[in-house]
């Protein structure tokens, strides 16, 4: 458990570390490559505002408007762009690649046919940013500007930041760790605290149990049984039980060592079923099997009729009157799935979010009537878990219970 928590916690910081760091990574490198595209667009935009040139510039060195974001005098000289002209057909009347040298007339006028064709107004074409600006007879204007140094700054940062930000996620673990054994210490010390005290009461008890149901018995010779000893020794069977449940509830929480072998399993399941039949006649409920038949299991043989038998206890109990209950056992793809299903009066998300939680019983009143502690349940998963396996509880319909356990094959 104390494990399992440790690894929630680095867990859970890692993913909001990484999260935090994407959000701001990509949200830098998205703005980043906005600001590169929007730069590339205003000055297309000034180039198709003066015919795939750019303006003259006054004494004053100013851009008419609108003119582009970086409005340095440099700029016409630093910008490499060609352009085609196109007639209502697509074909080229007019290339001009004097501003460029890594395309000559042939590939300019194969590009502009491309954005022709496929009909947008502007994106990238390779390392080109393009424009398409109509003209009068149905005609195009298609402008390329070189961002390829724009580009590759871009990828430069992007990789860097992505560096940075596993550098820290690396880091923030090798710290994390160490930190985290440190932060769930004193829920370790308290849960180890807990689970002796259940161990060492669990074992204290026994013997004051076994005393009172001696005393009992010389009472019952002297003078005889009646409803007061009765009572005595039954309320010593509940306290003996539920003693021997808390104690191996806390030695499986332990994960002491069992004998694993392999039996089985749908022997043991239909010998435990069948045990449950006469109860179910009495009660007036139908009781239904399913069960595939030379299914093996690697495991505690005596361990997996606890859980059967759990399973089937619980269904009995809280199953409405004159219900059902439905055992089956089935091996699904690499897994084994033993589910039992009952009826029920009604089943709320509650029962559904807590029936695996210690002494939790779906009962608020926790009427005597119906027998039990709340801790069947509780020792069921842990068998489940024992064996690397997973229980579920779930209702579709709020009428019905199913509980289902899944164990490897392997």
């Amino acid at each position: 458990m104390i494990r399992k928590l440790r690894f929630r916690l680095v867990l859970a910081s890692m993913l909001s570390l990484f999260f935090v760091l994407a959000a701001i990574m990509g949200g830098l490198n998205a703005l980043n490559y906005r600001r590169i595209v929007n730069d590339a667009d205003g000055v297309l935009a000034l180039l198709n505002e003066n015919g795939g040139a750019f303006p003259k510039i006054d004494s004053d060195f100013k851009w008419p408007a609108p003119g582009p974001r970086y409005r340095s005098p440099e700029l016409p000289f630093e910008m490499r762009f060609f352009s085609v002209l196109l007639d209502q057909e697509g074909n080229a009347l007019e290339t001009d690649t004097e501003r460029i040298a890594a395309v000559d007339a042939e590939a300019a006028q194969t590009y502009a046919r491309e954005i022709w064709a496929g009909g947008r107004d502007s994106g990238f074409r390779g390392i080109y940013r393009y424009a398409r600006c109509e003209t009068e007879g149905g005609g195009a204007r298609i402008i390329f500007l070189d961002c390829g140094r724009q580009i590759s700054q871009f990828y430069s940062i992007l990789r860097r930041s992505l560096l940075t930000a596993a550098i820290c996620l690396v880091a923030v673990l090798l710290l994390l760790v160490p930190l985290s054994a440190r932060i769930v210490r004193p829920i370790s010390q308290s849960y180890e605290k807990q689970k002796r005290f259940i161990s060492d009461a669990g074992h204290e008890i026994k013997t004051p149990i076994t005393i009172i149901d001696a005393d009992t018995e010389v009472l019952e010779m002297d003078f005889g049984e009646n409803e007061w000893l009765t009572d005595i020794r039954q309320q010593a069977a509940r306290l003996s039980d539920l003693t021997n449940d808390l104690i191996f509830l806390s030695r499986m929480e332990e994960q002491q060592q069992v004998t694993m072998i392999d039996f089985p399993l749908s022997d043991v399941v239909g010998e435990t079923a069948a045990s449950f039949q006469a109860l179910s006649r009495t009660q007036g409920k139908r009781f239904d099997t399913d069960i595939e038949q030379a299914l093996s299991m690697h495991g505690n043989e005596k361990q997996i009729r606890q859980l059967v038998s759990i399973l089937l206890d619980n269904a009995m109990k809280y199953s409405d009157d004159r219900g059902y209950i439905r055992l089956t056992l089935k091996k699904q793809g690499k897994a084994l799935r033993l589910r039992v299903e009952n009826s029920a009066e009604s089943v709320s998300r509650e029962t559904l979010d807590n029936m695996f939680e210690r002494f939790y019983r779906g009962d608020p009143s926790r009427n005597s009537a119906t027998k039990g502690y709340g801790i069947g349940l509780s020792i069921a998963q842990a068998i489940v878990r024992a064996h690397r396996g997973r229980i579920a509880a779930e209702s579709p319909d709020g009428r019905t219970m199913t509980v289902t356990a899944s164990f490897p094959t392997a």
